[in-house]
């Protein structure tokens, strides 16, 4: 028996051991001198494994299971692979002579019907037309996201041609996904969780935290964003009653494939890079990353990297802008070679109504889908006469003696706007007032909560708080107005999407455009409630969602539409014909405004405008870009090579040619910033992709403290695929005081009888950032 008990001792003490190295270690992606193969090695991936090896063997005490292991190969989007180590097999792989470098895993975060009619798409059909009747079946959509689910009728393959004979990807078997769940629309699906295992604890983690090891999708946003851009027609669509018609992906007859690469605590960059190299190999034409991170050097942000060789290979990448707005320089993915989307409201909407005892009605909205709370008035509180935080609604902070049967009050912030819901019903509370503070002004967002709720923005919110302290018995009955078309005015930049000015390189203007990102109608997973939460138990097909990873899609679908209709076009000829067609006003005709306060946007919140594919089909000029143009832009960032290699991943890339500015790139949008020199140059050149023997104009808008000069003032192209240059100098007036904002917007506008090319352009005197 004493022996028995000394062995197990033993054995916990070396399971404990083991664990605690397994712990010291992290994944770290390694950047490696692709071409320096040793012959000896039939592929990379031997090279890579062999590699590791030899850490286990200058470390002879290591157990096998504690060795350092391999968890991806990448052979397109990156030159390197991904692997688990401690930081001293960290430092001595980074001695190594065929090592760049090596940089530890990244987390990304997700950025989470009316929609076609919106864009002036044709609800029967694709909606574009270039000569017959264009059909983009021959495109291939690959989505980095949360997963599928296949069962969808927005993946139904009915009518759709065979799958082109190019493709090369596959459906994954896994836990609850079937391969033959794939069909003629859904022909591909693979999951990548090797970086989130690892960083979660190993092996069984996966099991532990209800995280599906496959395809499938499980969290609901994947299949919104998959079906959102390219959805297939699915009549008597609705979230539970709401927004009821019949619902469309932007291209309804690409192709889907669908890359799993984010879990329950996040997307990692080692999976995030595993499933772009994946997509790019399987064929892909266009990628949609509905996800990302803070702002960093290009050469550290695993999309970035990806998303070159994409680029490079042809295909068009869309990625948000992120939920961090109103916030000043707040964008994820500023990369010139990505679309950066930012997002804007619908002409739908979806009123509520509180009225309070002393008469008053106020109007917010709400997805409650109920049997509400009646028709008689009932108490109405607010946190401050409960404790601290109970005006958040945290987890806890309501006293069910002070809410039961009442409707509360609560601050929007901290915590998710449905956990409020679930928090006052969970303290007996019967309905709740969702008021936003001044971090989200006036937008109004709604959501599918579990007890009848009405959002408000701020300024009604003071009122009604204002009215609860003052009264003694306050009182409020909530009720709702169902689905609401042909709101004004729409759109409206979103308060939530994040703004500018890039703080990568300034001298390019971002987000790029805005498209529709504001309770948008999709596909949804039967896996989750609406709400995502666990108390949430109804189940549907299809769910309203906000957030910049609602607009990525849009434009990715949109995308597709212009691929199918221009197949020789690259993809910055795509981003430059979605951005100089864009639209600056809305549905009244008006400027386009901020849901935050209600001023007017700026291209720092909305970039070149919201899009219009009808008229990017047919956008007249289009800026290209060649990734050797990218390389010269790389160059003037004063990157070192080992830098750049990591981006562009060419063994010989090298800065023969380099601009004297980024803002020389061939962008469709302008970023001028007035430093040392009160004078700024930059030259474009156009390509005809219109009619031969057009005439275009140019018109210049700016604010009073510039002058702007454009030479020639005059293109004449006498043949489609004609290019032609033109340069413009902005100068900082003599003796004109800067805005006091420190930046200020116009524009550059090349017109003919038929087409309007227009680039906004963003002023910034001493880089104010």
């Amino acid at each position: 028996m004493a022996a028995t008990k000394i062995y197990l001792l033993l054995a916990l003490a070396l399971l404990q051991c083991l664990s605690s190295m397994a712990s010291d270690r992290k994944t770290y992606i390694v950047h490696m001198k692709h071409h320096l193969r040793p012959s000896i090695y039939s592929t990379h991936h031997d090279w890579y494994q062999a590699s590791l090896e030899s850490l286990s063997e200058e470390q002879p005490s290591s157990s096998s299971s504690s060795a350092a292991s391999l968890l991806y190969s990448y052979s397109s989007a990156y030159s390197g692979f991904a692997a688990f180590l401690t930081d001293a097999e960290a430092a001595s792989l980074s001695r190594s002579d065929s090592v760049v470098g090596l940089y530890e895993d990244t987390v990304y975060t997700l950025h989470t019907t009316r929609t076609p009619e919106f864009l002036g798409l044709d609800v029967a059909g694709e909606g574009l037309t270039a000569g017959d009747k264009l059909d983009s079946s021959d495109v291939i959509i690959g989505v980095l996201d949360t997963g599928i689910t296949p069962e969808s009728k927005s993946f139904d393959d009915s009518g759709m041609p065979p799958v082109p004979t190019r493709w090369k990807g596959e459906c994954e078997s896994g836990p609850e996904f079937d391969p033959k769940s794939c069909n003629k629309k859904l022909i591909g699906a693979r999951s990548f969780s090797k970086g989130y295992r690892m960083a979660a604890g190993g092996g069984n983690f996966m099991k532990q935290s209800d995280d599906v090891a496959s395809p499938r999708d499980i969290d609901g946003h994947g299949t919104h964003t998959a079906s959102t851009a390219a959805g297939g027609h699915v009549a008597n669509a609705s979230l539970l009653g709401y927004a009821s018609g019949t619902a469309r992906g932007m291209a309804p007859r690409a192709r889907v494939a669908a890359y799993k690469v984010c879990w329950k605590t996040g997307c990692f960059g080692s999976d995030i890079l595993a499933g772009m190299d994946r997509a790019i190999q399987d064929g892909v034409d266009v990628l949609s990353l509905s996800l990302g991170g803070g702002s960093a050097p290009y050469f550290r942000d695993t999309i970035a990297i990806g998303a070159f060789t994409a680029m490079e290979k042809g295909i068009f990448v869309s990625c948000s802008a992120g939920n961090s707005g109103p916030q000043r320089s707040s964008l994820a993915n500023t990369a010139p070679w990505i679309m950066t989307v930012g997002a804007g409201t619908l002409d739908r909407d979806f009123p509520a109504y509180a009225v309070l005892g002393n008469g008053q009605k106020f109007t917010g909205v709400s997805l409650y889908s109920g049997s509400g709370m009646g028709i008689k008035p009932v108490g109405l509180v607010y946190g401050d006469r409960m404790n601290g935080s109970s005006n958040l609604c945290l987890p806890g902070s309501l006293e069910p003696g002070l809410v039961k049967g009442k409707v509360v009050v609560c601050d929007r912030g901290i915590n998710a706007r449905v956990e409020k819901g679930a928090v006052v019903k969970a303290a007996g509370g019967v309905g709740m007032i969702l008021a936003n503070t001044a971090a989200s002004g006036e937008e109004l967002v709604a959501d599918s909560h579990l007890l009848p709720t009405v959002a408000v923005g701020m300024k009604v919110g003071n009122q009604i708080r204002a009215y609860v302290k003052k009264t003694a018995s306050p009182t409020a009955l909530l009720s709702f107005g169902g689905t609401v078309l042909n709101v004004r005015p729409s759109p409206v930049v979103a308060a939530f999407s994040s703004r500018g000015p890039n703080l990568v390189t300034p001298q390019i203007l971002k987000p790029d455009v805005i498209g529709p990102g504001v309770n948008i109608l999709a596909a949804w997973s039967e896996a989750v409630g609406p709400t995502g939460l666990d108390t949430d138990t109804r189940k549907t097909k299809f769910n309203i969602m906000s957030g910049t990873s609602m607009s990525c899609p849009h434009i990715s679908g949109l995308a597709a539409l212009l691929k199918a209709g221009h197949p020789d076009w690259s993809p910055s000829a795509i981003k430059s014909a979605l951005m100089t067609t864009a639209y600056n006003h809305d549905n009244m005709q008006s400027a386009l405004r901020d849901a935050a306060d209600g001023s007017l946007s700026t291209p720092w919140a909305h970039g070149a405008g919201h899009v219009d594919p009808q008229k990017a089909m047919f956008p007249g000029l289009v800026y290209d870009i060649s990734a050797d143009d990218y390389v010269a832009f790389l160059c003037s960032l004063d990157y070192s090579s080992e830098h750049i290699q990591t981006i562009v991943k060419r063994p010989n890339a090298t800065c023969s040619r380099k601009f004297s500015d980024p803002g020389q790139l061939n962008y469709p949008s302008f970023s001028v910033l007035f430093g040392d020199s009160r004078i700024v140059r930059y030259t474009r050149q156009l390509t005809n992709v219109g009619a031969a023997r057009t005439l275009y104009q140019v018109h210049v808008d700016a604010p009073p403290s510039v002058g702007v000069k454009v030479r020639p003032a005059q293109l004449l192209f006498r043949n489609v695929g004609e290019k032609k240059k033109y340069t413009v100098t902005f100068a900082a007036k003599k003796g004109a005081a800067a805005p006091a904002a420190g930046h200020a917007f116009g524009s550059i506008l090349w017109s003919s009888k038929s087409n309007q090319v227009r680039s906004p352009v963003s002023f910034m005197w001493n880089a104010v950032m």
